[in-house]
């Protein structure tokens, strides 16, 4: 207790004992890629020994991968050739582990951030790249893959997902029983977001109705320059239970364990059961984006410590250590990473600017006549110029 006896001090809410997310962090593969068991969770259950080596071989694909198009788009950043980029390094895990834990059916809310969950969701990442170039306000479409396009207003996507998750209660397509029909919703978010009254109005609405929503916060030790010690006082998992829903923090740099808990808590709203928060213990090694200096507002140390967490070394050092992958596999994914760079760095380049009125073609369903007045003002505007023609 504080001295004045009001709540835990913040010595042991943030002590030593929590730096690594604390006795209550769900972990099922050690930073030395030793499998661990957990009574609540598990992975694998039911799989074949090849069926369990493909899967993990999966998600190291995956993970090397969404690494990759992170490398390269922050490149492309230093080069000019992208006005920002949100960086992922250290996050794999938590985005291909939720990533995967979702059915065809069920519809992601990202950020700007979860570019490993578009690509376990299908989205093509160079239109990820378009986006942060400018040439578009968002080149995929959200229904094809059930990938929202990303949201800039920080907490915003969180409503938008208890709302869709409602609508998909009424459309009746929760707690039927069917596996192949019954579905829900993810909302991602950071753990600055978590203090937006946004997300806070969303868990009230997602508790009050019950509604089939996760809220997949990754809790990567900053909001910007803001350590997460001035933004609550307690675990973020815990402010669930004042809105009245389980939650829980699973280890974000450890991929079985994001999978097995997302997969939990996606069908438990799948199957009526009402929202979950899961708070995904990382840490951002990169900057918040490739305008952001964090160097100057946190430890060295801290970074070179979360080095020794690498997502992706850990699920290496397990594949190797079992048997479960050869050299072979892994130069296979080396050389299809330097291929999929490859094609992000020219196909970046190619993409075509934009016609300065096209930005008016999809604000609405049906061209209203205000908006034919701005469009009309604006082409005036351009003609104006010397040499327009």
């Amino acid at each position: 207790m504080t001295q004045s006896g009001f709540g835990p001090d913040l010595a042991e809410v943030f002590g030593p004992a929590h730096q690594d997310g604390g006795p209550e962090l769900v972990q099922l593969l050690t930073p030395e890629g030793e499998r661990v068991e957990h009574p609540d969770f598990s992975f694998g259950d039911g799989l074949t020994d090849a069926d369990l080596a493909e899967t993990v071989r999966g998600f190291f694909r995956d993970m090397t991968l969404t690494r990759r198009i992170d490398v390269e788009a922050t490149a492309l950043q230093r080069h000019g050739e992208l006005g920002i980029w949100a960086q992922l390094l250290g996050q794999e895990a938590a985005q291909v582990g939720a990533g995967r834990a979702l059915k065809p059916q069920d519809y992601v809310f990202p950020t700007y951030r979860e570019h490993g969950v578009a690509w376990c969701k299908g989205v093509d990442p160079l239109k990820l790249l378009g986006l942060f170039r400018g040439v578009d306000q968002g080149g995929w479409d959200p229904s094809e893959n059930n990938f929202g396009l990303y949201t800039i207003v920080i907490g915003a996507q969180t409503l938008h997902a208890t709302g869709y998750a409602m609508g998909m209660q009424r459309d009746g397509v929760v707690g039927t029983g069917d596996p192949e029909r019954d579905a829900a919703v993810i909302a991602h978010f950071g753990d600055g977001a978590s203090s937006q009254g946004d997300v806070n109005e969303s868990f009230i609405f997602a508790a009050s109705y019950n509604a089939p929503v996760v809220f997949f916060c990754q809790n990567n030790q900053w909001a910007i320059s803001e350590p997460i010690e001035r933004q609550s006082r307690i675990p973020l998992y815990q402010r669930a239970l004042g809105f009245g829903f389980p939650g829980i923090r699973v280890d974000g740099n450890d991929v079985l364990a994001s999978y097995a808990v997302t997969q939990a808590a996606l069908q438990r709203a799948r199957e009526g059961q009402g929202p979950t928060f899961v708070e995904a213990y990382t840490y951002r090694m990169g900057a918040h984006t490739t305008t952001d200096d964090p160097t100057r507002y946190r430890l060295s140390d801290d970074v070179e410590r979360w080095k020794l967490k690498d997502p992706i070394a850990r699920v290496e050092v397990y594949l190797k250590r079992n048997a479960m992958a050869d050299q072979e596999f892994f130069d296979a994914v080396a050389a299809e990473a330097d291929e999929l760079g490859h094609r992000l760095r020219e196909g970046c380049k190619a993409l075509p600017d934009p016609q300065p009125l096209s930005m008016f073609d999809h604000v609405y369903a049906e061209m209203t006549d205000e908006l034919v007045v701005q469009r009309d003002g604006f082409a005036a505007y351009l003609e104006s110029f010397e040499g327009a023609h």
